[in-house]
Order: structure tokens, then C-alpha cells, then sequence
């Protein structure tokens, strides 16, 4: 008797859907802001019924995951959080409270749609910052920063999505998309775009 090897039996399902599953259990306690036993079993239950009940079409490539560049990208995200919760709190209190917001586009070296998810998000969820637009097509992003004095605050803004995509890359990216790092933001490589159906 013969095996289909074109159909992933549910081990292989469970394996490859593992990474989104911690992801989405990850997000539902952040969104509820405490760490609890219940946060962390209503999570797995949600993100279960999201994935078999809302399934997504496979990621080409999948994440091919660093352990030093995962711990740096971590703890960078980590800092952001604090450091950023604490500068909205501090200007949300002050006296003349927040001066000027502004939407900002910054043209991204990569067009992987699991890398610019994970981008996203981990933007999202630092305070003070809102992703508002992705193009794949065109590798941009749109983001609603908080507060911002000048130019210069902008260009830092800018400087700060460049540094955290190129920690996302090099966390899960391939060996191309980490080569394609080097590239000014919006270039493309040769073979880029080329996807497998």
C-alpha cells in the first residue's frame, strides 16, 4: 500500500502551523496586557479555532529561525516596548500633552509576506507607533508614529522600521533575504518577485 506524499498528514500540519499558533497565543496576552493561566489557555484555544477555522494559504519558504538573532531581535522589541510605553504614558500626563502625530512611508528591502507580517505586528504593538498601510508589490509601509517634534524625528523613525526589518530578516529570513539586506531599501535582486505557486 502507497502513501500519498503530496498530502502533509497532521503531524506535518501541526509542525509548520506551531510558529503562528505561539504567535497568535504571544499577541492574545499581550492584547489583554497579564500574563495568567486563563490568558494563556484562552489563547491556545484561540488561535487553534483561528487556524483550523480560518486557514491561511501556506507561507512559501517558511521561517528558518536564528537563535542569536531571535534573542536579539527579542530583546530589542522588549526595549521598544518599555521605553516606548513609557514615553506615552509621560506625554499623555504632561501638562501640554502630545504636540504633532505624523503618517510616515518607508520603502522595505523585503517582500515576504511572513517577514512583513512579523514586522508588523512586533510595530504595532509597541505604543505610540500604528501600521496603517502594507504594499507587498511596491515593499512599503505606512505607520502613524505618535509624537514628532521635526524632520529629523521623522528620518529616526524611518531609521528605527529599517533597523527592525533588518532584525526580523535576520531572525527568520533565508540566506537570500538576508543577502538582499545590502540592497538600498526599494531594490530589487535579481530573481526577486519570482514566487512559487
Amino acid at each position: 500500500m502507497s502513501v500519498d506524499a503530496g498530502t502533509p498528514g497532521p503531524a506535518h500540519r501541526l509542525r509548520h502551523q506551531l510558529p503562528l499558533l505561539v504567535w497568535l497565543v504571544l499577541v492574545w496576552n499581550l492584547l489583554w496586557g497579564t500574563w495568567s493561566w486563563a490568558n494563556l489557555i484562552s489563547g491556545v484555544l484561540v488561535a487553534l479555532a483561528v487556524t483550523l477555522l480560518l486557514p491561511l494559504p501556506p507561507v512559501v519558504g517558511g521561517a528558518r529561525v536564528r537563535p542569536v538573532a531571535l534573542v536579539r531581535f527579542l530583546g530589542h522589541f522588549v526595549y521598544d516596548l518599555i521605553k516606548s510605553g513609557a514615553l506615552v504614558a509621560w506625554q499623555t500626563v504632561r501638562p501640554r500633552g502630545i504636540d504633532r502625530s505624523a503618517i510616515i512611508t518607508v520603502q522595505l528591502r523585503t517582500d515576504s509576506d511572513l517577514l512583513l507580517t512579523i514586522l508588523a505586528e512586533s510595530l504595532t504593538l509597541v505604543p505610540g507607533s500604528m501600521v496603517i498601510d502594507l504594499d507587498r508589490e511596491r515593499r512599503t509601509l505606512g505607520l502613524h508614529i505618535l509624537h514628532v517634534v521635526d524632520e529629523g524625528d521623522v528620518e529616526a523613525q524611518r531609521a528605527s522600521v529599517l533597523a527592525e526589518e533588518e532584525r526580523v530578516v535576520r531572525a527568520f529570513g533565508s540566506p537570500d533575504e538576508i543577502a538582499a539586506l545590502d540592497l538600498a531599501p526599494g531594490e530589487r535582486s535579481h530573481g526577486a518577485g519570482r514566487r512559487t505557486p
